[in-house]
């Protein structure tokens, strides 16, 4: 296993990794009440989508007033893998993808005769920023002897570059499944991830260096010293945080294994290291269990946690009326660049379906 030194932080990555630390700073501060009636608001909403034939998918890092109403309204809420297989299965002619743009850009992947809306193209994501297409292309032209298997956090021109496309909840598996064909992989672009699946399968692994730099900031001293409060309590991490992390872990998965895993293990106390969005679903599977968010700052009691990322926290209820009433904001993919797309992200659902 061995990191890739391709990649240098650019300007515009330096701004997203300030936008965040500007966000984690502040985000324990209470926002001020909002004038809006939701109710009424959420009524708006459900008629639209009514009458323009739409549903919508939400990530599980995504603000609870949204999944809320997506449950209310028979859409999905998931990873993004399972959002766009919701999406390309659902009767709707129309998608409202309440997440960030590589996730758009996967439903449309998967459902090109749809049309796909966001309620904002700003949402991005750190993984997807710091894997540029053309740099990424170039790399993997430089091991041509290389499988290339990228993250579903990524772009669609990234993903038209791979040969596989896979979700942390299957990576594994499908790690032990590439290393039969005894070829070396070209990992990208959470090199948290790959490390940890080199770690887990063996595998010999070029890795592209990304990261999730909400993930980023949970830390093994904050989690140990929460620890000594909570001694019960099991550690949940998901495998985008550091390799340190996972090593002192009771449980290492995907957002949707993280839930699972809350509502099926003995313990009665949880100390979550990943979004905490996702602590809306996690609530309504183990309603008895104490959830608790890993610390990102702070000692001991006070340790404290600002871990949600701010371009999910974009989605919110007035945008997602807005992009209904406008229609703008819609996902277009060059058809060309779509097929290329589809064809890594349809052989890991063949993949998945035989597994």
């Amino acid at each position: 296993m061995s990191d890739s030194n391709a990649f240098t932080m650019t300007p515009k990555d330096i701004s997203a990794r300030v936008l965040v630390q500007e966000h984690l700073a502040h985000e324990h501060l209470k926002n001020m009440p909002s004038i809006v009636d939701v109710g009424a608001q959420k009524k708006r909403i459900k008629r639209l989508l009514k009458q323009q034939n739409a549903t919508l998918v939400a990530h599980y890092y995504t603000d609870a007033s949204v999944q809320e109403l997506t449950e209310e309204t028979g859409g999905c809420i998931s990873d993004s893998l399972e959002m766009a297989r919701f999406g390309s299965q659902t009767a709707a002619s129309t998608l409202i993808v309440a997440g960030v743009h590589f996730m758009g850009e996967t439903a449309k992947i998967l459902s090109p005769e749809k049309r796909v809306l966001v309620p904002t193209l700003e949402a991005t994501c750190s993984l997807d920023i710091g894997c540029p297409a053309d740099e990424f292309t170039a790399f993997c032209d430089a091991h041509p002897d290389h499988t290339v298997v990228v993250y579903a956090n990524t772009s669609a021109a990234v993903k038209a570059r791979a040969d596989w496309v896979v979700t942390s909840g299957i990576a594994v598996k499908l790690m032990e499944h590439l290393a039969t064909e005894d070829k070396p992989i070209i990992w990208g672009p959470d090199q948290h991830l790959g490390r940890y699946i080199a770690k887990q399968t063996g595998t010999d692994m070029l890795l592209w260096p990304g990261s999730c730099i909400v993930h980023d900031e949970f830390k093994v001293l904050g989690v140990e010293q929460l620890k000594q409060v909570y001694p019960d309590a099991a550690l949940l991490v998901h495998p985008e945080s550091s390799y340190a992390m996972a090593e002192i872990a009771d449980f290492v998965g995907s957002t949707t294994q993280l839930i699972k895993a809350a509502q099926e293990m003995p313990n009665k106390e949880f100390i979550v290291a990943t979004d905490r969005g996702i602590f809306y679903k996690m609530q309504q599977a183990a309603p008895d269990k104490l959830l608790m968010e890993a610390p990102t700052a702070g000692k001991s009691a006070t340790c404290r946690s600002c871990a949600h990322c701010p371009w999910m926290a974009m989605n919110d209820l007035d945008k997602i009326e807005q992009v209904l009433l406008l229609g703008h904001n819609e996902i277009i993919i060059d058809p060309a660049l779509q097929q290329q797309a589809l064809k890594p992200l349809q052989r890991l659902m063949d993949f998945a379906a035989a597994s």
